[in-house]
Protein backbone atom coordinates (compact mmCIF):
# COMPACT_ATOMS: atom_id res chain seq x y z
CA UNK A 1 0.00 0.00 0.00
CA UNK A 2 1.54 3.35 -0.98
CA UNK A 3 2.07 6.06 1.59
CA UNK A 4 -0.54 8.78 1.35
CA UNK A 5 1.63 11.42 2.96
CA UNK A 6 5.21 10.12 3.19
CA UNK A 7 7.60 11.75 5.63
CA UNK A 8 10.22 14.09 4.27
CA UNK A 9 13.62 12.44 3.99
CA UNK A 10 15.69 15.62 3.94
CA UNK A 11 15.86 15.63 7.74
CA UNK A 12 17.72 12.33 7.70
CA UNK A 13 20.17 13.57 5.09
CA UNK A 14 20.88 16.76 7.02
CA UNK A 15 21.25 14.76 10.24
CA UNK A 16 24.02 12.70 8.62
CA UNK A 17 25.75 15.90 7.49
CA UNK A 18 25.59 17.27 11.03
CA UNK A 19 26.95 13.97 12.30
CA UNK A 20 29.82 14.32 9.80
CA UNK A 21 30.61 17.82 11.05
CA UNK A 22 30.59 16.68 14.67
CA UNK A 23 32.76 13.66 13.85
CA UNK A 24 35.29 15.77 11.94
CA UNK A 25 35.47 18.34 14.73
CA UNK A 26 35.85 15.56 17.30
CA UNK A 27 38.72 14.04 15.33
CA UNK A 28 40.27 17.49 14.96
CA UNK A 29 40.15 18.26 18.66
CA UNK A 30 40.77 14.87 20.29
CA UNK A 31 43.23 13.16 17.94
CA UNK A 32 46.85 14.37 17.70
CA UNK A 33 47.78 16.09 14.43
CA UNK A 34 50.19 13.32 13.41
CA UNK A 35 47.49 10.65 13.16
CA UNK A 36 44.53 12.79 12.12
CA UNK A 37 44.85 11.58 8.54
CA UNK A 38 44.26 8.01 9.64
CA UNK A 39 41.21 8.83 11.74
CA UNK A 40 39.31 10.96 9.23
CA UNK A 41 38.55 8.03 6.88
CA UNK A 42 37.32 6.02 9.86
CA UNK A 43 34.98 8.84 10.83
CA UNK A 44 33.78 9.02 7.22
CA UNK A 45 33.08 5.29 7.25
CA UNK A 46 30.92 5.89 10.32
CA UNK A 47 29.06 8.57 8.37
CA UNK A 48 28.41 6.18 5.49
CA UNK A 49 27.00 3.60 7.91
CA UNK A 50 24.94 6.29 9.61
CA UNK A 51 23.54 7.40 6.25
CA UNK A 52 22.60 3.83 5.42
CA UNK A 53 21.01 3.25 8.82
CA UNK A 54 19.01 6.49 8.80
CA UNK A 55 17.60 5.86 5.35
CA UNK A 56 16.88 2.24 6.20
CA UNK A 57 14.96 3.41 9.26
CA UNK A 58 12.65 5.49 7.04
CA UNK A 59 11.39 2.27 5.45
CA UNK A 60 10.87 3.72 1.97
CA UNK A 61 12.40 1.90 -0.94
CA UNK A 62 11.78 4.56 -3.58
CA UNK A 63 14.98 6.56 -4.03
CA UNK A 64 16.82 4.70 -1.28
CA UNK A 65 20.18 4.55 -3.05
CA UNK A 66 19.96 8.18 -4.13
CA UNK A 67 19.28 9.31 -0.55
CA UNK A 68 22.15 7.20 0.82
CA UNK A 69 24.47 8.57 -1.86
CA UNK A 70 23.45 12.17 -1.14
CA UNK A 71 24.06 11.62 2.57
CA UNK A 72 27.45 9.99 1.98
CA UNK A 73 28.72 12.49 -0.60
CA UNK A 74 27.47 15.42 1.45
CA UNK A 75 29.22 14.14 4.55
CA UNK A 76 32.38 13.67 2.47
CA UNK A 77 32.20 17.31 1.42
CA UNK A 78 31.49 18.50 4.97
CA UNK A 79 34.36 16.48 6.39
CA UNK A 80 36.63 17.59 3.57
CA UNK A 81 35.98 21.27 4.23
CA UNK A 82 36.52 20.84 7.95
CA UNK A 83 39.65 18.77 7.25
CA UNK A 84 41.07 21.54 5.04
CA UNK A 85 40.37 24.03 7.82
CA UNK A 86 42.06 21.81 10.37
CA UNK A 87 45.04 21.30 8.07
CA UNK A 88 45.46 25.02 7.52
CA UNK A 89 45.12 25.67 11.25
CA UNK A 90 47.80 23.08 11.98
CA UNK A 91 50.06 24.47 9.27
CA UNK A 92 49.87 28.04 10.51
CA UNK A 93 49.85 27.21 14.23
CA UNK A 94 53.22 25.56 14.34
Amino acid sequence: MPDLAPRSTTGGIVAVWVFAAVAALAVGTVVPAEVRGAWMPLAFAGCVFASFAVQLAYGRSVGFLVRVAIGAVGSLLVMGLIGVGLGLATLFAG
